[in-house]
């Protein structure tokens, strides 16, 4: 018998509640980077970006693991096992005096998050397929993409009266929510008939699978690439906003805006991805972003003006983000769709080396941050021009129908 549904309203909801559990184990602590500079790191301030990229290492390094484990034990139990991390790494986070220990809290608590990051995505291969999973996977991102919005909100929020220690303490509650309602609510949708016994070498050929296959390989380079865009303005966009416009104190407003407004990408794909095709869509979206970044670059050459200099990085900060939604989602559901009879090592394999690749281009990105947009705006311009080489290469071909 084929797994019970949820509806599919509900469904997409819930999906996108797990989901959301990165966006704002992200989004919430970039209202705290210049106190835990200040406090953690005052001889260097630019490490203090190090918080975001370390929870997203560590969430590649949980990838690799927590697929596997959801293929063997069903896919519910690992998200369980994965939340119980997080929780505990959050309070370990919450109460270090030194960066080091919050970066390897912030390290394990990534490891953790990772369980309902990828397993979700498992969950719905296990229902959908192809391009209709593509739109679920679009629908899923545009309420995800509303944590965002609201996240640097709230982490000010919780900064201005209980200090940035606290957002932890509000990871814990976020998680216990989103957790409960997937047990209350959603079946298991892997069938113990349909599990793969765990061991060594089940997962090292399940593995090799994977990566001979050419679609998920070059999905998997083209995701890399996509993510590190997405992750290299993340850690610098608050440093931009502050040291080089001065509008640290309205960040947190600012990016919601940017996060409004960058969600209709979710929304707009969803509607055209059935019609056109999910590698089409990617290359038309990089094509753009490339255009946007080659402008912004060729006008700084010679300088903004002092005028439309803000509104212009905020353009291009809005479409960086909008790329993200256009393209992530697609990528994902190309490297999936010939993986559904092992869909949970799939999706780690695809999640862990996209991220962990991604954050190792991110890093150095962030870090070049010299007081302008610059080096950010270079660096996106760069992974936009290799990720669409590689849709080239991917072709159009191979594509299941709607």
């Amino acid at each position: 018998m084929p797994p019970a549904r949820l509806s599919q309203a509900e469904f997409i909801a819930l999906m996108a509640m797990l989901f959301a559990t990165i966006a704002f184990s992200i989004d919430a602590m970039l209202p705290a980077l210049p106190e835990i500079a200040a406090e953690l790191t005052p001889g260097d301030v630019n490490r203090a970006q190090l918080i975001v990229t370390s929870f997203v290492f560590g969430m590649g390094l949980g990838t690799l693991v927590a697929g596997p484990l959801s293929d063997a034990f069903g896919r519910k139990p690992v998200i369980v096992a994965g939340a119980v991390l997080y929780c505990a790494a959050a309070g370990l986070a919450w109460a270090a005096q030194s960066l080091e220990l919050a970066l390897a809290a912030r390290v394990l608590q990534g490891f953790g998050a990772a369980a309902p990051r990828v397993v979700a995505i498992a969950m719905v291969r296990d229902l959908y397929v192809g391009r209709h999973m593509a739109r679920i996977m679009s629908l899923v991102f545009l309420i995800f993409a509303l944590i965002p919005a609201i996240a640097p909100s709230l982490g000010a929020v919780i900064i201005h009266f209980a200090g940035w220690r606290a957002i932890f303490a509000s990871f814990i509650l976020f998680a216990m929510l989103s957790v409960g309602w997937m047990m209350l609510r959603q079946a298991e949708t892997l069938a113990p008939e349909a599990r793969r016994p765990l061991s060594v070498r089940g997962v090292a050929d399940n593995v090799v699978e994977v990566l001979r296959d050419r679609v998920v390989r070059l999905s998997i380079l083209a995701q890399t690439m996509a993510y590190a865009t997405l992750f290299a303005t993340l850690s610098s966009t608050q440093p931009v906003f502050d040291v080089t416009f001065g509008k640290a104190e309205t960040f947190h407003l600012w990016f919601a805006v940017i996060a409004l407004l960058a969600s209709s990408a979710s929304y707009i794909n969803s509607r055209l991805v059935v019609r056109l095709g999910m590698r089409r869509m990617v290359r038309g979206v990089l094509t753009g972003q490339i255009a946007v970044s080659g402008v912004f670059l060729s006008v700084s050459v010679v300088g903004w003006p002092e005028a439309l200099h803000f509104w212009a990085y905020f353009v291009w900060v809005t479409g960086v983000f909008f790329m993200a939604g256009m393209t992530l989602g697609n990528l994902n559901a190309i490297a999936m769709e010939p993986m559904g009879h092992i869909a949970g090592t799939a999706a780690s394999v695809v999640g862990a080396l996209s991220t962990m690749g991604s954050v190792l281009l991110a890093i150095p990105i962030g870090l070049l941050f010299d007081g302008t947009p610059v080096p950010g705006v270079a660096g996106v311009l760069v992974l936009c021009l290799g990720a669409l080489a590689v849709m080239k290469v991917l072709g159009a071909r191979g594509e299941a129908p709607a």
